[in-house]
Parts: structure tokens; C-alpha cells; sequence
């Protein structure tokens, strides 16, 4: 036997030998299909306004509507 043949024989050997002592030790892994589940997506904060912008947007929004009714 070459050393790639032995290296490879004894790795399939480090991997039954895992696996039953997963099953001994009751830590058996499940493989499941697909993608691994994600991390759930952190809530950002809500950006809030101060009453002084508030009033400056509708104050504008007033205008465009006005602007809107006065070219109809």
C-alpha cells in the first residue's frame, strides 16, 4: 500500500470510529437538507421626527397641493 492509500484508509476508520461514539454518547448529529438556518435579522430602531420637521413636511406637502389645485 502506498501512504495516500493507508492515510486515506485510516481516516475512513477516524470516521466510523466518530460516528460510533456519537451514537454511544447519544450526540448524534442530524443532517438535514438546504441551507443552515440564518441568525434572525436584529429589529433596527424606528427613526422618529421631531414635531418641528413634521410641521415643515406637511407645511410643504400644503404647498404642493396647492400648486397641484391651482394648475387644474
Amino acid at each position: 500500500m502506498n501512504t495516500h492509500t493507508l492515510v486515506s484508509e485510516i481516516d475512513k476508520q477516524i470516521a466510523r470510529l466518530r460516528e460510533a461514539r456519537d451514537l454511544l454518547a447519544g450526540t448524534v448529529a442530524v443532517k438535514r437538507r438546504g441551507r443552515p438556518a440564518g441568525k434572525p435579522a436584529a429589529t433596527r430602531k424606528k427613526r422618529t421626527l421631531s414635531p418641528e420637521a413634521r410641521a415643515k413636511m406637511a407645511a410643504a406637502q400644503k404647498r404642493r397641493w396647492a400648486a397641484y389645485r391651482k394648475s387644474q
